[in-house]
């Protein structure tokens, strides 16, 4: 079994219950509230939206984030990663 090669790319995401959700290859948590959360993953920037969302666990160091709360969706954010921020947000908050 050897480790991931340098240009895979690998994520996990797990959900019970539309209430808890846990998900591996975050490279960064962008911003959060109750209702949102913006991930940057491996595979790109990723939106969580929902009611009464909080982070229940978070581990940049091994990648992983643990979100409780009611989940309405998970989107991808398409589009390059590399320093597109202002398509990032403008596609966020249409």
């Amino acid at each position: 079994m050897n480790d991931q090669g340098k240009g895979q790319k690998r994520q996990e995401i797990k959900m019970l219950n539309r209430k808890i959700l846990e998900i591996t290859g975050v490279m960064n948590v962008e911003s959060f509230d109750s209702e949102e959360f913006l991930l940057e993953t491996e595979l790109g920037y990723l939106a969580i939206r929902g009611q009464n969302l909080h982070m229940k666990h978070l581990s940049l160091e091994q990648g992983l984030v643990a979100i409780e709360g009611l989940v309405h969706s998970l989107t991808y954010l398409d589009g390059n990663t590399g320093g597109k921020s202002k398509g990032l947000f403008g596609k966020l908050f249409k």
